[in-house]
Protein backbone atom coordinates (compact mmCIF):
# COMPACT_ATOMS: atom_id res chain seq x y z
CA UNK A 1 0.00 0.00 0.00
CA UNK A 2 1.56 3.32 -1.02
CA UNK A 3 1.53 6.59 0.90
CA UNK A 4 -1.17 8.17 -1.27
CA UNK A 5 -3.58 5.34 -0.43
CA UNK A 6 -2.79 5.62 3.28
CA UNK A 7 -3.65 9.30 3.23
CA UNK A 8 -7.11 8.69 1.77
CA UNK A 9 -8.60 9.03 5.24
CA UNK A 10 -12.24 9.14 6.12
CA UNK A 11 -13.55 12.62 6.86
CA UNK A 12 -13.57 13.50 10.57
CA UNK A 13 -16.91 14.78 11.85
CA UNK A 14 -18.36 16.05 15.13
CA UNK A 15 -20.19 13.52 17.30
CA UNK A 16 -23.28 14.69 19.24
CA UNK A 17 -21.17 14.88 22.42
CA UNK A 18 -18.76 17.25 20.71
CA UNK A 19 -16.05 14.66 20.10
CA UNK A 20 -14.57 14.34 16.62
CA UNK A 21 -14.60 10.85 15.08
CA UNK A 22 -14.39 9.31 11.59
CA UNK A 23 -17.53 9.84 9.52
CA UNK A 24 -17.91 6.07 9.00
CA UNK A 25 -18.39 5.64 12.78
CA UNK A 26 -21.33 8.03 13.06
CA UNK A 27 -24.44 6.28 14.33
CA UNK A 28 -22.36 3.79 16.30
CA UNK A 29 -21.52 4.10 19.99
CA UNK A 30 -17.87 4.97 20.70
CA UNK A 31 -15.60 2.10 21.65
CA UNK A 32 -13.75 4.29 24.20
CA UNK A 33 -14.86 7.29 26.25
CA UNK A 34 -12.46 8.84 28.77
CA UNK A 35 -13.86 11.66 30.89
CA UNK A 36 -11.69 13.85 33.15
CA UNK A 37 -9.34 10.91 33.72
CA UNK A 38 -6.41 11.43 36.06
CA UNK A 39 -4.02 9.83 38.52
CA UNK A 40 -1.69 11.12 41.23
CA UNK A 41 1.39 9.46 42.66
CA UNK A 42 2.30 10.91 46.05
CA UNK A 43 0.76 14.25 45.18
CA UNK A 44 2.31 14.36 41.70
CA UNK A 45 -0.30 14.59 38.97
CA UNK A 46 0.98 12.15 36.35
CA UNK A 47 -2.18 12.51 34.23
CA UNK A 48 -4.74 15.28 34.69
CA UNK A 49 -8.15 15.87 33.10
CA UNK A 50 -7.64 13.51 30.16
CA UNK A 51 -10.63 13.35 27.81
CA UNK A 52 -10.82 11.20 24.69
CA UNK A 53 -13.48 9.56 22.54
CA UNK A 54 -12.64 6.94 19.91
CA UNK A 55 -14.90 5.83 17.09
CA UNK A 56 -15.41 2.09 16.67
CA UNK A 57 -12.96 1.78 13.76
CA UNK A 58 -10.74 4.79 14.37
CA UNK A 59 -6.96 4.70 14.22
CA UNK A 60 -5.72 7.33 16.65
CA UNK A 61 -2.34 8.43 17.96
CA UNK A 62 -1.25 9.46 21.44
CA UNK A 63 1.98 11.42 21.19
CA UNK A 64 4.16 13.62 23.35
CA UNK A 65 7.65 13.93 24.85
CA UNK A 66 9.11 11.17 27.03
CA UNK A 67 7.51 11.31 30.46
CA UNK A 68 4.37 13.05 29.18
CA UNK A 69 2.12 10.32 30.64
CA UNK A 70 1.30 8.29 27.54
CA UNK A 71 2.01 4.81 28.94
CA UNK A 72 0.36 5.84 32.21
CA UNK A 73 -2.83 6.44 30.24
CA UNK A 74 -2.57 2.94 28.73
CA UNK A 75 -2.16 1.57 32.26
CA UNK A 76 -5.28 3.46 33.34
CA UNK A 77 -7.29 2.16 30.39
CA UNK A 78 -6.31 -1.43 31.16
CA UNK A 79 -6.67 -1.07 34.97
CA UNK A 80 -3.02 -1.70 35.72
CA UNK A 81 -3.46 1.59 37.57
CA UNK A 82 -6.67 2.68 39.27
CA UNK A 83 -7.52 6.29 38.38
CA UNK A 84 -7.60 8.90 41.13
CA UNK A 85 -10.51 10.56 39.37
CA UNK A 86 -12.49 10.42 36.15
CA UNK A 87 -14.07 7.55 34.27
CA UNK A 88 -13.38 5.15 31.40
CA UNK A 89 -16.14 3.53 29.35
CA UNK A 90 -15.29 0.58 27.10
CA UNK A 91 -18.05 -0.06 24.61
CA UNK A 92 -20.40 1.78 26.97
CA UNK A 93 -19.36 -0.20 30.07
CA UNK A 94 -17.94 1.67 33.06
CA UNK A 95 -14.62 0.08 34.03
CA UNK A 96 -14.54 1.52 37.55
CA UNK A 97 -14.96 -1.84 39.30
CA UNK A 98 -13.13 -3.88 36.66
CA UNK A 99 -9.82 -5.70 37.00
CA UNK A 100 -7.15 -6.16 34.32
CA UNK A 101 -8.78 -9.47 33.39
CA UNK A 102 -12.24 -7.90 33.22
CA UNK A 103 -11.01 -5.18 30.85
CA UNK A 104 -9.44 -7.81 28.62
CA UNK A 105 -12.73 -9.70 28.52
CA UNK A 106 -14.52 -6.43 27.75
CA UNK A 107 -12.46 -6.18 24.57
CA UNK A 108 -9.23 -4.28 25.22
CA UNK A 109 -5.85 -5.74 24.22
CA UNK A 110 -2.44 -4.11 24.38
CA UNK A 111 1.23 -4.44 23.63
CA UNK A 112 4.03 -3.02 25.77
CA UNK A 113 7.11 -0.82 25.39
CA UNK A 114 9.18 -3.72 26.68
CA UNK A 115 8.33 -6.89 24.79
CA UNK A 116 6.55 -9.45 26.97
CA UNK A 117 6.62 -12.71 25.05
CA UNK A 118 7.23 -16.23 26.35
CA UNK A 119 10.67 -16.53 24.82
CA UNK A 120 11.12 -20.27 25.32
CA UNK A 121 7.77 -21.11 23.78
CA UNK A 122 7.08 -21.38 20.07
CA UNK A 123 5.67 -18.53 18.03
CA UNK A 124 2.41 -20.43 17.57
CA UNK A 125 2.07 -21.23 21.27
CA UNK A 126 2.47 -17.54 22.10
CA UNK A 127 -0.49 -16.78 19.85
CA UNK A 128 -2.52 -19.68 21.23
CA UNK A 129 -2.17 -18.19 24.70
CA UNK A 130 -4.18 -15.24 23.42
CA UNK A 131 -6.90 -17.63 22.23
CA UNK A 132 -7.44 -19.16 25.67
CA UNK A 133 -10.71 -17.32 26.31
CA UNK A 134 -12.27 -18.24 22.96
CA UNK A 135 -11.68 -21.94 22.33
CA UNK A 136 -12.34 -24.01 25.45
CA UNK A 137 -12.84 -27.56 26.67
CA UNK A 138 -13.27 -28.90 30.19
CA UNK A 139 -10.60 -30.65 32.26
CA UNK A 140 -12.20 -34.07 31.79
CA UNK A 141 -12.05 -33.68 28.01
CA UNK A 142 -8.42 -32.62 28.18
CA UNK A 143 -7.24 -35.39 30.51
CA UNK A 144 -8.87 -38.20 28.53
CA UNK A 145 -8.17 -36.67 25.12
CA UNK A 146 -11.78 -36.97 23.99
CA UNK A 147 -12.75 -36.06 20.40
CA UNK A 148 -13.78 -32.56 21.53
CA UNK A 149 -10.19 -31.99 22.75
CA UNK A 150 -8.69 -32.72 19.32
CA UNK A 151 -11.39 -30.65 17.62
CA UNK A 152 -10.61 -27.62 19.80
CA UNK A 153 -6.85 -28.07 19.38
CA UNK A 154 -7.31 -28.10 15.60
CA UNK A 155 -9.38 -24.92 15.81
CA UNK A 156 -6.70 -23.22 17.88
CA UNK A 157 -3.97 -24.22 15.45
CA UNK A 158 -5.92 -22.98 12.43
CA UNK A 159 -6.83 -19.68 14.09
CA UNK A 160 -3.25 -19.09 15.25
CA UNK A 161 -1.89 -19.73 11.77
CA UNK A 162 -4.52 -17.44 10.26
CA UNK A 163 -3.45 -14.61 12.57
CA UNK A 164 0.27 -15.21 11.97
CA UNK A 165 -0.34 -15.06 8.24
CA UNK A 166 -1.52 -11.44 8.58
CA UNK A 167 2.07 -10.51 9.40
CA UNK A 168 3.59 -13.11 7.06
CA UNK A 169 4.86 -15.08 10.06
CA UNK A 170 3.18 -18.45 9.48
CA UNK A 171 6.48 -20.01 8.41
CA UNK A 172 7.94 -19.07 11.81
CA UNK A 173 5.23 -20.88 13.80
CA UNK A 174 7.61 -23.53 15.19
CA UNK A 175 10.47 -21.13 15.99
CA UNK A 176 11.15 -20.05 19.56
CA UNK A 177 9.73 -16.61 20.15
CA UNK A 178 12.91 -15.48 21.89
CA UNK A 179 15.01 -16.34 18.82
CA UNK A 180 13.18 -13.92 16.54
CA UNK A 181 14.71 -10.59 15.50
CA UNK A 182 13.49 -7.65 17.53
CA UNK A 183 11.11 -6.37 14.87
CA UNK A 184 9.55 -9.81 14.43
CA UNK A 185 9.02 -10.08 18.19
CA UNK A 186 7.16 -6.76 18.03
CA UNK A 187 4.90 -8.13 15.31
CA UNK A 188 4.31 -11.33 17.26
CA UNK A 189 3.18 -9.35 20.29
CA UNK A 190 0.58 -7.60 18.11
CA UNK A 191 -0.62 -10.94 16.73
CA UNK A 192 -1.00 -12.33 20.26
CA UNK A 193 -3.02 -9.26 21.27
CA UNK A 194 -5.29 -9.77 18.26
CA UNK A 195 -5.87 -13.38 19.34
CA UNK A 196 -7.94 -12.11 22.28
CA UNK A 197 -10.51 -10.79 19.77
CA UNK A 198 -10.39 -7.16 20.96
CA UNK A 199 -12.65 -4.22 20.14
CA UNK A 200 -9.83 -1.81 20.99
CA UNK A 201 -6.15 -2.50 20.35
CA UNK A 202 -3.59 -0.42 22.29
CA UNK A 203 -0.12 -0.38 20.72
CA UNK A 204 2.72 1.03 22.84
CA UNK A 205 5.49 2.09 20.44
CA UNK A 206 4.88 -0.70 17.92
CA UNK A 207 7.59 0.54 15.53
CA UNK A 208 10.34 0.59 18.19
CA UNK A 209 13.38 -1.31 16.91
CA UNK A 210 12.03 -1.65 13.38
CA UNK A 211 13.90 -0.55 10.28
CA UNK A 212 12.19 1.73 7.72
CA UNK A 213 11.02 -1.20 5.57
CA UNK A 214 9.52 -2.98 8.60
CA UNK A 215 7.81 0.24 9.67
CA UNK A 216 6.24 0.61 6.22
CA UNK A 217 4.92 -2.94 6.48
CA UNK A 218 3.64 -2.23 9.99
CA UNK A 219 1.65 0.76 8.76
CA UNK A 220 -0.02 -1.36 6.10
CA UNK A 221 -0.69 -4.13 8.62
CA UNK A 222 -2.34 -1.78 11.13
CA UNK A 223 -4.68 -0.57 8.40
CA UNK A 224 -5.36 -4.17 7.38
CA UNK A 225 -6.09 -5.10 10.99
CA UNK A 226 -8.57 -2.21 11.33
CA UNK A 227 -10.32 -3.10 8.10
CA UNK A 228 -10.34 -6.89 8.58
CA UNK A 229 -11.34 -6.95 12.26
CA UNK A 230 -13.35 -3.69 12.30
CA UNK A 231 -11.72 -2.55 15.52
CA UNK A 232 -10.25 0.69 16.85
CA UNK A 233 -6.52 1.19 17.32
CA UNK A 234 -4.89 3.66 19.71
CA UNK A 235 -1.12 3.85 19.43
CA UNK A 236 1.74 5.53 21.23
CA UNK A 237 4.57 6.22 18.84
CA UNK A 238 7.58 8.50 18.35
CA UNK A 239 7.93 7.73 14.64
CA UNK A 240 6.10 10.71 13.17
CA UNK A 241 6.06 9.21 9.67
CA UNK A 242 3.96 6.35 11.05
CA UNK A 243 1.71 8.60 13.16
CA UNK A 244 1.05 11.11 10.42
CA UNK A 245 0.75 8.36 7.83
CA UNK A 246 -2.07 6.29 9.33
CA UNK A 247 -3.67 8.10 12.29
CA UNK A 248 -6.98 9.83 11.71
CA UNK A 249 -7.06 11.67 15.02
CA UNK A 250 -4.09 12.62 17.21
CA UNK A 251 -3.99 13.60 20.89
CA UNK A 252 -0.86 15.38 22.14
CA UNK A 253 0.22 15.17 25.79
CA UNK A 254 2.71 17.26 27.71
CA UNK A 255 3.31 16.96 31.45
CA UNK A 256 0.23 14.78 31.82
CA UNK A 257 -2.19 17.18 30.17
CA UNK A 258 -3.68 17.33 26.68
CA UNK A 259 -2.26 20.30 24.80
CA UNK A 260 -3.85 19.61 21.42
CA UNK A 261 -6.20 17.33 19.52
CA UNK A 262 -6.85 17.16 15.82
CA UNK A 263 -6.13 15.60 12.48
CA UNK A 264 -2.50 15.00 11.42
CA UNK A 265 -2.61 18.14 9.32
CA UNK A 266 -3.92 20.23 12.23
CA UNK A 267 -1.35 18.82 14.64
CA UNK A 268 1.55 19.40 12.25
CA UNK A 269 0.64 23.08 11.96
CA UNK A 270 -0.21 23.68 15.63
CA UNK A 271 2.40 26.10 17.08
CA UNK A 272 1.95 24.78 20.64
CA UNK A 273 2.68 21.23 19.49
CA UNK A 274 5.60 22.34 17.33
CA UNK A 275 7.25 24.03 20.29
CA UNK A 276 6.49 21.33 22.87
CA UNK A 277 7.15 18.22 20.83
CA UNK A 278 7.70 18.35 17.08
CA UNK A 279 10.53 20.85 17.43
CA UNK A 280 10.64 24.62 17.67
CA UNK A 281 11.22 26.22 14.27
CA UNK A 282 14.59 27.87 13.93
CA UNK A 283 14.72 31.57 13.38
CA UNK A 284 16.12 32.78 10.06
CA UNK A 285 19.90 32.79 10.09
CA UNK A 286 20.23 30.13 12.80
Amino acid sequence: MNEDKRRQRTKMVTYPSGAVIPERDLGKSPVLECSHLGIEFGGLKAVEDFNLVLGRTEIAGLIGPNGAGKTTIFNLLTKVYQPTHGSVLIDGLDTQSMTVVDVSKAGVARTFQNIRLFGNMSVEDNVRIGLHNQIKYDMFTGIFRLPRYFSREKQQHEKAMELLDIFNMADLADAKAGSLPYGAQRRLEIVRALATNPKLLLLDEPAAGMNPHETEELMDNILRIRDSFQIAVLLIEHDMNLVMGICEGICVLNFGRVIAKGTPEEIQSNPVVIEAYLGKKKEAGQ
